[in-house]
């Protein structure tokens, strides 16, 4: 009879190799477990801070966050600023666009009004020609500027008193406005600008009459010989260079002896010009 206890070798072989399979099994759990248990504290043991870093973190987030916030508001404020200045720029393009079109209105107006004064000015300078051909038979005839109309014949009378010139200066300057000395060839001349020059010239003014071609030859400008209204004891042809060119003075005894000579180049009188109506 064979005892249950007893084994064979093969059997035996084969739970003791099972055995050290599973204790090879178990040891290699319980250290993969180690291993894991460890790189876990590991993990968490790098994880954790210290309260001043916390303490920092904590102050540099509520900086940041107070940073978005102005920033925030900042944009809020720079938006509202774009958008009143686009309010006042549309407004500033609109009252551009009025005022450009006033302008142009403005404008358009004043060409029409100028064409229309234009044709006004033409229309009465067409009227007034046509009422003095119709009064005269020869058209509208008028003085230069600044001249005076008297007797059908127009004066130049300087009369500012600090103004006297030589008898030539003064035929120059009656020559350069297109007339000459006043050749006074009528009794109505004669009077006519005593009347009205005595208050002025009590030392008289050139006249255009001159002995200067032939002595004692008094001639007016325009060749006439005068032999008529010398003051008594003129012409005298006096000093050594004598006198040679005619003075107007204005006398109220009598106003038919109202010349005399005077010396052309040293002598400074005032004078009058005269020139014809000019059309």
């Amino acid at each position: 009879m064979v005892s249950m206890f007893t084994m064979s070798p093969g059997r035996c072989y084969r739970l003791a190799a099972g055995s050290l399979a599973l204790l090879a099994a178990v040891l290699l759990i319980v250290d993969l477990v180690t291993q894991s248990s460890t790189l876990a504290d590991n993990k968490l043991t790098d994880s954790h801070l210290t309260l001043d870093d916390t303490e920092r973190i904590s102050k540099e987030l509520v900086v940041l966050q107070d940073t978005y916030k102005t920033a925030v508001e900042t944009m809020k404020d720079a938006r509202k600023q774009l958008d009143s200045e686009m309010s006042r720029q549309t407004q500033t393009n609109w009252e551009l666009e009025h005022q450009t079109k006033r302008s142009n209105d403005y404008k358009s107006q004043m060409e029409k009004i100028t064409k229309e004064i234009e044709t006004t000015r033409s229309r009465l300078s067409m009227i007034s020609k046509l009422h003095c051909l119709l009064e005269t038979g020869d058209g509208c005839k008028h003085c230069p500027a600044g001249w005076i109309l008297m007797n059908s014949v127009c004066y130049y009378f300087p009369l500012k008193s600090n103004i006297m010139k030589t008898w030539k200066e003064s035929r120059d300057f009656c020559q350069l406005q297109g007339g000459d000395l006043i050749i006074i060839d009528s009794q109505d001349e004669e009077v006519c600008c005593w009347t009205l020059l005595r208050q002025w010239w009590e030392n008289g003014f050139w006249i255009g009459i001159t002995d200067i071609e032939t002595e004692d030859r008094w001639v007016w400008i325009n060749n006439v010989t005068e032999v008529e209204y010398w003051m008594d004891g003129e012409p005298n042809n006096d000093g050594i260079n004598g006198e040679d060119c005619g003075v107007a003075v204005a006398s109220i005894s009598n106003p038919w002896k109202t010349r005399f000579d005077g010396k052309c180049q040293l002598h400074n009188l005032h004078w009058i010009c005269e020139t014809p109506l000019t059309s």
